[in-house]
Formats: C-alpha cells, structure tokens, sequence
C-alpha cells in the first residue's frame, strides 16, 4: 500500500478548491435566501442559540432526540445577533465539515491505492487521477453542497465519517508495520467516531461496525508481542466510542426522567410520524420494501436521472467487489456501506419515513438521507476506475477514459438543470412554512423593543429568528423541564400557560396548539392574524 501522506501540496490544494466551492454555493444560496428552507434547520440553529438566550439558559436547553455537537459547534458564531437572524452562523460549521471531509475523500482513495514496485505509464496516472476523481464525485455532488450550505447535520456527520474510514484504513495497514503508527490512528478514529455518536445516530451503528473492523484487525496481528501492545489502545478506543451513547443517555435520565426520551418521548421520530402520517409509512416492518425506498433516495442524490444514478451505483458495487476480491490492505472501507443496512432498519422499525415522489405515497420527505451512501460511491468508484486505467496500455487511452468518466459524473450531476433532491425536498415540503414565518417575522419586529411573548417554538422557530426578537424575551416549552431546580419545580412554561397575563406582554398563538387554547380561555384580545394557505392561522394576542 501507498504510505499516508498526511498534508502536502496536493492536499492543499483539495482544501483550497472544497473552500472555495463551499463559498461560492453558500453565497449563491443565501443570495436565493434558501439556507433556511429545512425547519430542521430552524430548529438546529435555536437550539443553539437558546444555551446562551432564553428565559431559562444553559445545557438543559440542548434538548433530546437531536444530538448535541452540531449545536454545540454552532454556539461560538451564533452569538452575534446577525449571524444567528441570518443564519450564516449555523451554516459555518457544515462548510467546514464539507472543506474536511472533501480532504478526507482525497487521502482515503490515496491511501487505499495498491502499490506497485514500479509506477509509471498508465499505471502512474491512474494513481494520480483516482483521488481527484473521488473528491469530483463526492465534493460536486449537488445536493451534499446546497446542504453544506445550511445548518443540516448531515455535512457534519459525513467530515467525521468520512475520516473514521480514513484512520480505520491506515490502522489496518499499520497494525503488521508499526505499533505507533497503528495506536495513533486508532487514538484518532475513536475521537472521530465519538463525534460521530454526537452527531447522528448513525454513529451508533457505525461504532458496532467498527469496533468488529478494529478487534479483527488486532486478532490477525502477526507478532503476538506487539498483538499485546495494542491491547491497551484498543480498550481505550473502546472506551471513548461508548462514551457519547452514555453521556447522551444519562443527560435524558437526567433531565427527563428517560434514558430513551429521544427515542420514545413526545419529540421521538414515532412521535412525530403519529403526528403528521395518517396511515403507515412504505417500509414499516418491511426491511427490503425499506432498503428499496432508500436506494431510491439514494439515486436521486447521485444523479438527476435513475439511469445515471444506477451506472454509479453499479460501478461502486464492482469497485467493492475489486477491493474485497484481490484482498487490498484496504478491506475497512467496506465500512462505506453500512448505511444501506441502518436506514433500512430505521425505516422499518424506528418510524423514520421516506418518501420519493415516483412510489406511493409520491412525496418528497427525508429524501436528504441517501446521500449517506456518497462517499461510498465516490471512493469505490474512483478504485474501479483507477484498476480500469491501470491495465490500459496503449498510450493516451487512459486519459481519454478519464474524460470519458468526468463527462459521465458531469453530464448526471451538472447539466441536467433539476433541482438538488435535498434542495427539492426543502423547497416541496418548507414553501408555505418559510412563508408563514417571514410574515409573522415581520410582526414581531414592530413590537416593543422590550416585550416579552408567549409562544411555542416547536414547529415555528424561525418567525423570532428572522425578526432577530431575542430568545430570552420569548417563553417557549423548552422553559418547563426545570424540575432538577428546587426554586421552579413546575417551570415557567406551563405556569404562563396557566396565567399568560402574569408573565408576557404578548401571546403568539398557532391554530389548535395549547398557547391559542390559553389566549383564547382568557379571553385575551386579538391584536392580528396571519395567514398562509396550507398553515394553521398564527394570531397576536394582547396580554397586558
């Protein structure tokens, strides 16, 4: 195998094009004022913003189900009132993972190459062109740069994921060459997989599959003297991979009496869909009709056209195939895939829906979700191509195969003018929401510079947001879970409902949620309404 090479020129020089791509699309999107699209987003940013502004401010404030190191990244450039009305501050850290993971791409497929005593000729090129080529497939993706554009996740969970493969690769090859070598990047790949397990909860499944990569790689160490020396390491690595699921476990048994409150509370993914799905979702205790809505998704983020979509998905499949079948030290990268078997249990089984506009129900929801399976397709695509490369003799063929495959990605991923899917999915499902919220924004900005309102952000955080009305001035649910508190057992949200002339000026209240129900009991004035087709009727109450 090709040494690793840690930061030369040519990784650089990665960085400084994902950098650079990364700008150009934010500017591009928030010129289009289209970071705010996803209400997931919304609600990463607030919750951010609420550890530091709100009634009730600190870590209870991080809530449950979503995972905090997202929030907790986007604490540092929300402080600033503009970056958080705008929501330049939440994009900041995707556009970061975006510019890490582009680079991650790069030394992964470099250091995945076969090596050869002699490298020249087509075999050369090959070496040099895969890397580019993998960072092309995963770094131009349109729909994973829209989202590196917003607040969303997914950006930052693919950086660590992606880097968890990086260091599993190189420890794998180091595990028979050098101790130190392998106890560094086994040290590096559990920090990478503990940020993973904060992230998404895909990072819990990832730690499963990589611990069985990393204690496999120890049983086969030749020299069983440095077999022992990695003992110690590999307990260590343990160790720190399972300390996010306990941290994130106790904080829910801590704040709300419920080790599985992400799981099972009224926030939960079930809670959710028993919600806003009247029957159902495709997939439900069905893990292969669940495997086949996400493949689905998957292609429509891979390509603007199914076709184009299943050539990648074939070519990653025979770049598997090479990688497993000529036994390249490289064999973790298998590790690419286990997003196939995750969402297809989570669809199945956890009440996460995905919808896709050509199969029944024929919509568009989570449709973000296939792109898990991008860097897979990007590396394993890049090894077939470079084995395709490196077996061509006749001069100049190479190169012409090269352009023959950049014109194939640029032709399913570029000129085909449709939309990004998880741009698609945002502006389908979030229009009349964006629109509900920029009007009430607007009414909220005229109120008194020091009012105080009741109102619950669950589902419309974004209103305050937009008219940079300050948190603090804003009592919301997240104020009740304050038991932990000797001083306010009950918490200040559920006493407000009681008496919202007590505690706020104002009162902003949603068709059919409890803050309407309260301002209607007491009979408070109506100050105005807002009201946009397809959205529950919002109504300014006077208080006092």
């Amino acid at each position: 195998m090709l040494q690793p090479r840690r930061w030369d020129r040519e990784s650089w020089a990665v960085a400084v094009l994902a950098a650079c791509a990364s700008l150009l699309a934010f500017l591009y999107y928030f010129h289009h004022n289209q970071i705010l699209l996803y209400g997931d987003a919304e609600g990463h940013i607030n919750i951010a913003r609420r550890v530091f502004d709100s009634r009730t401010p600190g870590i209870l404030q991080l809530g449950t189900v979503w995972l905090p190191l997202p929030h907790l990244l986007m604490i540092p450039f929300l402080m600033w009132n503009w970056a958080w009305r705008t929501a330049v501050g939440g994009s900041i850290p995707s556009m970061i993972a975006y510019v890490a993971s582009a680079v991650g791409i790069f030394r992964l497929v470099r250091s995945s190459l076969p090596v050869r005593k002699s490298v020249s000729g087509a075999s050369a090129f090959a070496t040099k062109f895969a890397p580019w080529f993998a960072v092309l497939v995963f770094a131009g993706n349109p729909s994973l740069i829209y989202l590196q554009a917003t607040a969303m996740t997914e950006p930052l969970y693919l950086a660590l994921f992606v880097w968890v493969a990086v260091h599993l690769v190189e420890f794998s090859q180091a595990v028979n060459s050098g101790v130190a070598t392998a106890q560094k990047s086994l040290r590096w790949c559990a920090w990478c997989l503990a940020g993973c397990t904060m992230t998404r909860y895909d990072g819990w499944f990832a730690v499963g599959a990589a611990t069985l990569v990393v204690l496999l790689a120890v049983a086969r160490k030749r020299n069983a003297m440095e077999g022992r020396l990695l003992l110690k390491p590999t307990l260590r690595f343990l160790l720190v991979c399972a300390a996010g699921p306990v941290l994130w476990l106790a904080y829910n048994t801590a704040v709300y009496k419920n080790p599985l409150e992400f799981a099972n509370g009224p926030y939960s993914a079930k809670a959710i869909e028993r919600r806003i799905v009247q029957a159902p979702h495709p997939g439900t205790g069905d893990v292969v009709v669940a495997e086949l809505y996400f493949v689905r998704a998957a292609e429509m983020n891979l390509a603007s056209s199914i076709s184009g979509a299943k050539f990648w998905l074939l070519l990653a499949t025979a770049g598997t195939l090479l990688v497993v079948a000529r036994r390249w030290n490289c064999w973790p990268l298998v590790l690419l895939w286990i997003p196939l078997p995750f969402y297809a249990l989570s669809v199945a089984y956890s009440g996460v829906p995905i919808f896709v506009p050509s199969w029944w129900p024929f919509g568009q929801y989570n449709l973000r979700y296939g792109l898990q399976v991008l860097p897979a397709v990007a590396v394993f695509s890049a090894l077939a191509v470079s084995w395709i490369l490196g077996r061509v003799s006749v001069k100049r063929v190479p190169m012409t195969l090269a352009a023959v495959a950049i014109g194939l990605w640029f032709w399913g991923a570029v000129a085909d003018s449709k939309e990004p899917a998880s741009l698609l999915e945002a502006t389908h499902n979030m229009q009349s929401r964006v629109q509900l919220q920029e009007r009430l924004a607007v009414e909220l900005s005229r109120l008194p510079r020091e009012t105080s309102i009741l109102m619950a952000l669950r589902d419309y955080p974004g209103a305050p947001q937009r008219a940079g009305f300050e948190l603090k001035r804003v009592i919301n649910e997240n104020d009740q879970r304050l038991w932990i508190r000797p001083v306010d057992p009950e918490g200040l949200w559920p006493r407000a409902l009681q008496n919202p002339v007590a505690f706020a000026n104002y009162v902003v209240g949603f068709a059919g949620d409890p803050v309407d129900a309260s301002a209607r009991q007491h009979n408070l004035p109506t100050v105005l309404f807002v009201e946009v087709e397809g959205q529950p009727r919002a109504t300014i109450y006077r208080a006092r």
